[in-house]
């Protein structure tokens, strides 16, 4: 990956929604050669896609949960299986340690969350943290130098 391409990524991550036209102005190439790039670019699954950000309490998701999952009483296959299906759990880390998994969840008040932890009670050991803030709540990435 070039500086042209890391440059691509950096505005890309600012604005998924920019037009080839003015990626081709602001990385001052033509439009064949940006095309040509971001198809690079997603060809080696350096962009995996676009999407929005949604602000969580914007749609009703007022309480962010982080939910650590120990002491697995299933297999890894069956408990991601059902958190596939959890529509609350918008992110879910296998991780190596005494914790088995890292939930990130949002739910729209206390009793979709009292649910949500008694959903999960069976399959382990649950400890849930209630998000106070979010001093980094997204951040750009770009290659190491």
């Amino acid at each position: 990956m070039d500086k042209l391409d890391k440059q691509m990524l950096d505005f890309l991550q600012d604005d998924g929604r920019l037009s080839i036209s003015d990626l081709s102005r602001k990385l001052a190439l033509s439009r064949p050669s940006v095309t040509e790039r971001l198809h690079r670019l997603r060809e080696k699954k350096v962009i995996e896609g676009f999407s929005a950000r949604v602000a969580l309490p914007a749609v009703g998701r007022e309480i962010l949960l982080i939910i650590q999952v120990s002491d697995l009483k299933v297999s890894p296959q069956e408990f991601e299986s059902l958190i596939q299906k959890k529509e609350d759990i918008i992110e879910c880390h296998r991780v190596t340690g005494d914790v088995s998994y890292f939930l990130k969840a949002a739910v729209s008040n206390m009793e979709r969350m009292r649910l949500l932890i008694d959903s999960l009670m069976p399959y382990g050991s649950i400890n849930t943290s209630t998000v106070l803030a979010s001093p980094v709540s997204y951040r750009k990435i770009l290659p190491n130098v």
